[in-house]
């Protein structure tokens, strides 16, 4: 289904000004983080900075995400009470192992979602681990709530005691599997980060890797990569098919004042119309 998932922002959630900066970054989203650039004695003060981001929601450009701490880390019920509210469009679970970890985690979502009389959140897995890549496909095809998943190159290669390098080699592997599984589970992937600020040609070419792998987009860490990064994830021509039967059927049906409508047998509503136009509207930009 049309949707702009070329670029991932990770925002430090414990900066007020990097989270006011966030209102107009370009970015297809934007992730407020808890966990790595969160020391622990600044958990709670993030996660209320986060909170009264979100009752902004609408001051922001791109789609508004959160990434959570790890399940082992035992910080996710006290996360998902502080963020889970409305504003916010989906969650980033960072190095989820296995479905088993998922599931638990979704059950507090739910029950916070049914007391909060909130619309089911995104929630989205990241793969950072070896029995997290193993898993893949199994995490992927677990929740109807889980449109992509994210891979995390950082922790994964730390896990298998490999250094890192520009070229990953350790992870090439992982790397390939992830799209594939998620391709499999009929969900998208979003590629690693790119960790050198200052070597843009490095960021291109691994961008272009990444999409011929079969990645959607690319998570990133600072606003100077997003042009990059969509540049080389535009939509395909599938993509913006899709989009146009969209979006003209949804204007033909709010014509007549109607809301939902059914486009090749699935359900259309405003959010998908929003997102539809919006991909439209960055292929006519480039």
């Amino acid at each position: 289904m049309a949707r702009l998932l070329r670029s991932l922002i990770f925002v430090p959630g414990n900066n007020l000004r990097f989270l006011e900066k966030a209102k107009t970054l370009l970015g297809d989203i934007v992730c407020f983080d808890l966990e790595d650039s969160v020391p622990l004695n600044e958990k709670d003060s993030a996660r209320n900075l986060i909170k009264k981001a979100l009752t902004k929601r609408s001051e922001y450009r791109a789609e508004v995400y959160v990434r959570t701490n790890s399940p082992v880390s035992g910080l996710i019920p006290d996360d998902l009470r502080q963020i889970v509210q409305k504003g916010i469009d989906g969650i980033v679970i960072p190095k989820v192992n296995n479905v088993k970890e998922f599931k638990k985690i979704e059950k507090l979502l739910v029950a916070l979602e049914k007391k909060r009389k909130l619309k089911p959140i995104e929630l989205i897995p990241s793969i950072e681990s070896a029995q997290g890549v193993v898993n893949a496909y199994n995490i992927a095809s677990s929740s109807k709530r889980a449109s992509f998943v994210v891979f995390g190159v950082f922790d994964l290669l730390n896990d298998m005691g490999i250094e890192y390098t520009k070229q990953a080699d350790g992870a090439k592997h992982a790397r390939a599997k992830i799209p594939l599984d998620a391709k499999a589970a009929g969900k998208y992937a979003m590629d690693a980060i790119w960790q050198d600020l200052n070597d843009e040609t490095g960021l291109e070419q691994d961008c272009i890797i990444g999409r011929n792998l079969g990645y959607v987009g690319k998570s990133t860490i600072h606003p100077n990569q997003i042009s990059a990064v969509h540049r080389i994830f535009h939509p395909t021509k599938h993509e913006v098919e899709w989009a146009e039967k969209v979006c003209q059927a949804y204007v033909k049906s709010t014509k007549k004042n109607k809301g939902a409508t059914v486009v090749e047998g699935k359900m259309i509503d405003e959010v998908h119309f929003k997102r539809a136009k919006a991909l439209l509207d960055s292929v006519r930009d480039i």
